[in-house]
């Protein structure tokens, strides 16, 4: 952002009243979250330690899929308590996402949302983007909270509760649970508690 003024601006701050910073671009990819979700990564201490971030544990040729993550939800039943209740889009628009292009956007003037996944690859970024969520990519509408929360790497027992739109909300802003387990346990290894 801003040429990169504004992480300079964070780490000065963070540095000004006695944090040792470091900064890093982690893809949750890497760490068996099936999804290219690259997130800027802070991490800092007034301990005196040095500061790891996590190294990617698997190669692009490694990355799980989106197909691998939520193909087995296809034939799923609706089910509410599971977090599985497909919408149901009018013909017209369930026409429209059928024939968008993996990788692309349903609507032209967005770059980032109504996105369909890439079913041989891991899944673009999800979030839930003030309702435009993510396409599936192989049917006619868009993903489940729980195919979200997959692609997320959140596991099947985890239950979001409240209404559907409020779950598409926790999971799209949440940090991928396995990124975040990763992050952590760079942060033990920084204070020696990992070999």
């Amino acid at each position: 952002m801003l040429n990169g003024l504004v992480e300079k601006k964070i780490v000065s701050d963070f540095e000004s009243i006695g944090y040792k910073m470091n900064v890093t671009t982690l893809c949750a990819a890497d760490y068996y979250t099936p999804q290219k979700r690259e997130r800027v990564i802070f991490i800092g201490n007034r301990i005196g330690v040095k500061n790891y971030h996590p190294k990617p544990i698997l190669t692009p040729q490694e990355y799980i899929t989106t197909g691998q993550a939520i193909g087995d939800l296809m034939n799923h039943p609706v089910d509410p308590d599971y977090n599985h209740v497909p919408t149901v889009h009018r013909a017209d628009m369930a026409q429209r996402i059928m024939e968008t292009p993996e990788g692309a956007s349903l609507y032209k003037g967005y770059s980032d949302a109504w996105k369909k996944c890439p079913w041989n690859e891991p899944s673009c970024t999800i979030k839930e983007n003030h309702g435009g969520v993510n396409l599936h990519p192989k049917l006619p509408r868009v993903l489940t909270a729980r195919e979200m929360a997959r692609l997320q790497s959140f596991p099947d027992d985890f239950i979001f509760e409240g209404k559907k739109n409020k779950q598409l909300v926790q999971i799209g802003n949440a940090v991928p649970p396995l990124l975040g387990k990763a992050i952590g346990l760079s942060i033990r290894y920084s204070f020696g508690e990992l070999k």
